[in-house]
């Protein structure tokens, strides 16, 4: 079968981990018959040095007319934040691709393999076998509501609006519950209630959707209490629901269980289930072009393409397992080295996994 990438290889470390993901789709193609062509487009950074902006039209057009997307992370030191090369780059391509897309469902597998259980900071009996979904409202709340500024008498005064309508939080709520029917039955709402009306409107929409679901249970708990529930006991959660900003901090805090932000990866959908794929972590322009960066959360992004958008269960599962090999080999990049462990670079960490799937 052949597919269609639009490849965006991002900033900072985005290039060197896109080309062993890859590299990872080079041989999983090559083992079951798959061809993958990628087609080039530019946003972030490098979109800017190109074309003088972040995400020119000619590259949602590659976006549209592409089977899904991978994409690199995006974004500059910070340091030069205020520079015209990356001053709005969040908010013109991230957000930019997000809406221009639909993509409001983000979904953030937090999984701890039995091979770097010992990588957590955490106790091996409080992470070994955590295994959760983080299900994140991506395309409206705070990061798209609202915003303003205003001075009064010489001091500014800004302001930053979480919005949410019923038929918004429906949509994730049931996307959410048809997830869960895959997994093991159950779903955490996780918002404010106690202060934000916005978390109301969450639990009320969820009450009414919950009975279309009879088979999967669901309970709910304050945010504050779940950022400490996800440290203390991981095992207890199945698929985590909440709003954009909520799942934004809650999937970085998750990380701590698998051992590094280069461990998760991300898949963004539209309700036709077109998708977007990328690791959760940032571009890290200062180990950028060292060789150092962990490939694995763009290479196991790469997967969730292959089973959410492709449906090629198999191969996805192939990519995981030759993750797993590799790791059990004991190769690590700095972020998952332990005391005494000899890192490896980010081509040898690809290589390896590319290798675990065959000739």
């Amino acid at each position: 079968m052949n597919f269609t990438i639009a490849l965006l290889r991002g900033d900072g470390i985005g290039p060197e981990i896109t080309e062993e993901a890859l590299r990872a789709l080079d041989a999983v193609g090559r083992r079951f018959g798959h061809e993958f062509q990628t087609v080039e487009a530019y946003a972030g950074g490098e979109a800017w040095e190109r074309f003088g902006e972040h995400l020119p039209a000619a590259t949602l057009e590659i976006c549209r007319s592409a089977d899904a997307i991978l994409k690199g992370p995006f974004g500059g030191p910070l340091s030069e934040l205020h520079s015209p090369k990356w001053s709005g780059v969040e908010t013109t391509a991230i957000l930019g691709l997000r809406r221009a897309f639909d993509l409001f469902m983000n979904l953030r597998p937090v999984v701890v393999y039995p091979e770097v259980v010992a990588l957590s900071p955490l106790r091996p009996e409080i992470v070994e076998g955590a295994d959760m979904l983080i299900v994140r409202e991506l395309t409206s709340g705070i990061y798209f509501g609202e915003r303003g500024e205003r001075v009064v008498e010489g001091e500014r005064t800004v302001w930053d609006t979480e919005a949410y309508s019923e038929g918004e939080i429906a949509r994730i709520a049931h996307g959410a519950f048809q997830v869960a029917r895959t997994r093991r039955k159950h779903v955490t709402l996780v918002a404010k209630s106690n202060i934000l009306d916005s978390s109301v409107l969450w639990r009320d929409v969820l009450s009414r959707i919950a009975p279309e679901y009879p088979d999967v249970t669901h309970d709910y708990l304050h945010v504050d209490n779940a950022a400490m529930q996800i440290i203390a006991n991981p095992r207890q959660f199945d698929v985590i629901l909440t709003n954009n900003m909520f799942g934004d901090i809650l999937s970085d805090e998750a990380s701590v269980l698998a051992g590094s932000l280069g461990m998760l990866a991300s898949a963004s959908l539209n309700a036709a289930g077109f998708g977007m794929y990328e690791p959760i972590h940032g571009s890290a322009p200062d180990v950028a072009g060292q060789g150092t960066a962990n490939p694995i959360a763009m290479i196991l992004s790469a997967a969730m393409m292959l089973r959410l958008s492709f449906k090629l269960e198999a191969e996805a599962a192939a990519i995981e397992s030759a993750v797993r090999s590799a790791l059990a080999a004991g190769l690590r990049t700095p972020d998952i080295a332990a005391p005494g462990d000899v890192a490896v670079s980010t081509e040898r960490l690809g290589e390896a996994i590319a290798d675990a799937l065959g000739p």
